[in-house]
C-alpha cells in the first residue's frame, strides 16, 4: 500500500471516516505516515468504528454542499466512502435513503473541483451490474462492461451507477482526477455486526455465536441458502483502494475476490470455525438480492498485476474472532 505520489504533509480527506471501510482507510493512511488526515461522518464520534486522536474527526452532513466545501478545504486527495447503506435487508427496504446518497458524491465532486483536489476516489458497488447477468447461482464472473445496458440493483445500485457517471464527467469536463472501484461485499473486523445494517458474513458470525453460547444450535438463513457471492476481506479492499486511486486507469474497476461461495457454504465455514453444527431453517420471504454475483478480476490484473488474495476461510476466522470478542464483551455488561 506504499504511496509516494503525495507528501505526508498533504491533507487526506476520508468521507465516511466513521464507517467500516472508512475507519480502516484512516488507519492505513496513518500507518503510511500521513500526518494530516480529516475524517468526516454524520454519526456522532462515539458511534464511529475506529477513532484516532491524531486525526481531525469531524461530524458533518455531507449531503449539504457547504459541508462538502468545508470538508475538502485544503485537501490534496479525497476518498468518498460516505453513503447511507447496509446489508441486503437495509438496501431493499430503504431505496429512497440509498438514492439520497447521490447528493454526497455530487456535492463532494463540486467542492473537490473548486478546491483543485489532486485525486478523488469514489467507492462504488457490484450492485451496479445488470440483474439479468446474475440470475443463476453458478454466475459467470462479472466483467466491468457488464454494468451496461443498465439494470442495476433498484435504489442503491442506481445511485452508485449514476455517481460513477458523475465522476467520469467531472474528469472529462473539469479535469478532476477521479477513480472508481466497484466493491464486492467487503467484510472484516471493526464493522457492523448486528442491528439490521450488517452484511451476510457478520450476520452469520453473530448468529453462529448466539447459537453456540445459548445452546440453541439452530440458525435461520435468509433465502434458500443457494444464492452465491464473493466476499472481499478488508485488508485487500484497502490495498486495492490505494492502487486504484493512484493508478493510471480511469475506468471503474472491480475490487473483489473471485472466490465464489453459497450462503450455505458460508454458514458451513463459520460452523467449522466455531466447532459446531447447527440445524438450519430458511426464511424464504427475506431479502436475498440476486441469485449469484462474482468478480471477474481480469481487468484489474491487467492494469496493476494485482487482485485480492485473502482466502475466505482466513478472513472469516479473523472476522469471527473479532465479533466473538464484541459479543462476549456486550454479554458481560450489566443489563
Amino acid at each position: 500500500m506504499n504511496n509516494r505520489e503525495h507528501d505526508p504533509q498533504d491533507l487526506m480527506v476520508v468521507a465516511g471516516g466513521g464507517g467500516f471501510i472508512g475507519g480502516h482507510l484512516v488507519a492505513a493512511l496513518r500507518a503510511q505516515g500521513y500526518q494530516r488526515i480529516r475524517a468526516i461522518d454524520i454519526k456522532p464520534v462515539s458511534e464511529w468504528y475506529q477513532v484516532f486522536d491524531d486525526v481531525a474527526n469531524c461530524v458533518s452532513d455531507l449531503c449539504e454542499l457547504p459541508a462538502c466545501r468545508d470538508a475538502v478545504d485544503g485537501a490534496t486527495a479525497v476518498f468518498n466512502l460516505a453513503a447511507d447503506m447496509g446489508g441486503m435487508g437495509f438496501i431493499e427496504n430503504n431505496k429512497a435513503l440509498c438514492m439520497l446518497s447521490v447528493l454526497i458524491n455530487t456535492h463532494l465532486l463540486m467542492a473537490a473541483r473548486d478546491a483543485k483536489v489532486t485525486r478523488f476516489f469514489y467507492a462504488s458497488s457490484a450492485c451496479v451490474y445488470n440483474a439479468e447477468k446474475q440470475i443463476s447461482e453458478q454466475v459467470t464472473p462479472l466483467k466491468e462492461e457488464d454494468a451496461y445496458p443498465a439494470m442495476p440493483e433498484d435504489g442503491y445500485g442506481w445511485e452508485k451507477l449514476f455517481s460513477e457517471r458523475m465522476c467520469r464527467h467531472f474528469r472529462e469536463d473539469f479535469g478532476l482526477a477521479t477513480r472508481v472501484a466497484r466493491f464486492h461485499n467487503v467484510y472484516g473486523p471493526h464493522g457492523t455486526w448486528d442491528g439490521g445494517r450488517e452484511k451476510a458474513p457478520a450476520a452469520i458470525c453473530r448468529k453462529v455465536i448466539q447459537a453456540k453460547e445459548s445452546g440453541g444450535l439452530a440458525i435461520e438463513i435468509w433465502g434458500n441458502g443457494e444464492q452465491t457471492r464473493s466476499f472481499t476481506y478488508i485488508d485487500d479492499c484497502i490495498e486495492g483502494i490505494f492502487k486504484i486511486t493512484y493508478g493510471d486507469c480511469v475506468e471503474p474497476l472491480n475490487l473483489g475476490s473471485n472466490e465464489l461461495v453459497s450462503i450455505n457454504g458460508l454458514v458451513s465455514i463459520v460452523e467449522a470455525i466455531a466447532g459446531i453444527e447447527l440445524e438450519r431453517s430458511y426464511k424464504l420471504d427475506a431479502p436475498k438480492g440476486v441469485n449469484g454475483r462474482n468478480s471477474d478480476n481480469t481487468f484489474i490484473r491487467s492494469q496493476y498485476d494485482w487482485e485480492p488474495t485473502t482466502t475466505l476461510r482466513d478472513g472469516m476466522q479473523r472476522t469471527y474472532d473479532w465479533i466473538y470478542q464484541q459479543f462476549m464483551q456486550r454479554a458481560s455488561q450489566p443489563a
